[in-house]
């Protein structure tokens, strides 16, 4: 497959859930309706946002699916298909990759601390599926880093062609870009900003779920060259992006898109909905961003 160029905000996208635990679809449409609506550049569709760790094996599979068939032709579709097994990985980018994704984020394989020559095994064996590969490195979620070495000798497959940055580090943005030409994506909505600075060309973002043409405006002004712009919308979002991670993530993002009227409240244990004071300091900054305004909420027009 020829590289695929990657800049802007692709939104990580939450997986709704109706009453009786199983997928809400007609809530997911509508989600993704909106985030096109909004401008958004792209859907990460089952990443640690849509709590991949959850759905089973065809749930997976079938959210790719349905996010492949309303996206398409209308935005990019990086699919979420990471595993810390290496041919549940493959099996799933096979997958995508015939149903029609345009790449697959792959997560650092979490729990079993893998060396880094067995990481540069793991990504090469994915990427030789022949989907482009976006790298996720979230030492904080799978306690092990994708060393920058590594990320070099990566570079030289033909389809690794981006690096998801997830480690609160800006400047490992730089320090990739001094050792090979992939493209780099923040995948921390506070550090999109510094990481774009740096060279970074976007991000893949939770809070684009939330505000979806609020945190596009903040980036694409960024990339068309208006830092003041981009600087200002940074400091206005701030206080969501700090506050959709008052609790594990999605917990948050899903309890704002609740408020908001976009999806129930409802996640998959080992996840529980936040407290009374975070829940309440959350509704309060979505009120001051004007998120309960018409047009923001599930009742009026996309964003």
């Amino acid at each position: 497959m020829s590289k695929i160029k990657l800049q802007g905000v692709y939104t990580a996208i939450v997986t709704p859930f109706s009453d009786d635990g199983s997928i809400d679809t007609a809530a997911f449409e509508q989600l993704l309706d909106r985030q096109i609506a909004a401008g958004v550049d792209g859907i990460v569709p089952v990443g640690t946002t849509g709590e991949s760790a959850t759905l089973d094996v065809d749930e997976h599979s079938r959210v790719i699916d349905m996010t492949i068939k309303r996206c398409k032709g209308r935005a990019t579709v990086i699919a979420g298909t990471g595993a810390n097994a290496t041919e549940e990985a493959v099996r799933l980018t096979r997958h995508a990759l015939e149903a029609g994704a345009d790449a697959t984020l792959q997560v650092t394989p979490y729990y079993n601390k893998p060396s880094q020559k067995g990481l540069v095994a793991h990504f090469a064996a994915v990427a030789d599926v022949g989907l482009p590969v976006v790298l996720y490195n979230v030492p904080g979620r799978s306690a092990c880093e994708i060393a920058i070495d590594s990320i070099a000798e990566l570079a030289s497959h033909p389809n690794v062609v981006a690096v998801k940055e997830a480690g609160g580090c800006a400047k490992r943005v730089t320090q990739i870009l001094d050792v090979c030409d992939l493209t780099v994506l923040s995948g921390d909505d506070e550090l999109t900003l510094p990481m774009m600075a740096g060279g970074a060309r976007g991000c893949i973002s939770v809070a684009s779920n939330v505000l979806p043409a609020a945190v596009a405006g903040m980036v694409h002004a960024v990339l068309d060259g208006n830092w003041p712009d981009g600087m200002a919308r940074h400091h206005q979002l701030y206080p969501l992006f700090r506050d959709l991670f008052i609790d594990t993530n999605p917990i948050p993002v899903k309890a704002a898109l609740a408020m908001m009227g976009w999806i129930k409240e409802i996640y998959r244990l080992p996840l529980v909905s936040l407290d009374a004071e975070n829940k309440q300091q959350l509704r309060d900054t979505l009120q001051s961003l004007g998120a309960f305004d018409a047009g923001q909420t599930a009742g009026g027009s996309a964003v």
